[in-house]
Order: structure tokens, then sequence, then C-alpha cells
């Protein structure tokens, strides 16, 4: 199963029509099959970033706020969306995988973004 997370640096993009970044995992039994890819699109944009999931065969979203429309769209797909993530996309990777993370999830920092 490919899973496309929507970043903004290290995190989940607030929006997914303003995310700039996705990161693309694939799993297999809630395995990582290889190392997540990271694809920099030219500019934030709903639609391209909706094509990328199609031409991708993604299985599931994982963003922060997404407007009616797209997933609507996303969920015609039959493409699963977890959506109001607040954190970093590697923790939201892992409680992904975990079949811990839901929808509205607030993630706390990693400790290697954790300063004392």
């Amino acid at each position: 199963m490919k899973i496309l997370l929507t970043a903004q640096g290290d995190y989940i993009a607030q929006r997914f029509d303003l995310a700039a970044e996705a990161v693309i995992a694939t799993a297999d039994n809630g395995v990582l099959s290889g190392r997540p890819r990271t694809i920099i699109m030219d500019r934030p944009s709903p639609e391209n970033l909706s094509n990328m999931v199609m031409e991708e065969n993604i299985a599931v979203v994982i963003c922060g706020g997404i407007e009616e429309r797209h997933y609507q769209f996303l969920q015609w797909k039959k493409i699963r969306v977890i959506d109001y993530i607040i954190g970093e996309h590697s923790v939201a990777l892992e409680r992904f995988l975990r079949g811990e993370l839901h929808p509205g999830d607030i993630l706390p920092l990693s400790r290697a973004n954790l300063s004392l």
C-alpha cells in the first residue's frame, strides 16, 4: 500500500491546498518497504497533488486541513483520508503503520526535535 503525507519541512502541511511537498511511503502489513521519498512540487496546487495521488496509486492520504471538495474527490476515488493531523510527518507515518493514527490527532514531538 502506498501512503502520501502532505509535508512542510518535517511537519504535516497545515492545509492540503498549501502543501508544496509530499512524502510517499510504501508499506506491507504495517512495515515500510524501503525509505519514504520526498517530492517537492513547483508550487502548491491541490489539483496537482490530487493528480499525483492518482498517478502514484496512493491508498491513504495523511494531511492537515482539507477542503470538502478535495476530500470528497479522494473519497470518491476510494482513497482513505486521515485529515486534521498536526505534528511531524515521520511520527504520523509511524503511528499509521501501528494502526494508531486517527483524524484530528495532535502528535507529540519526536525526541530528535526536542530542544532542552
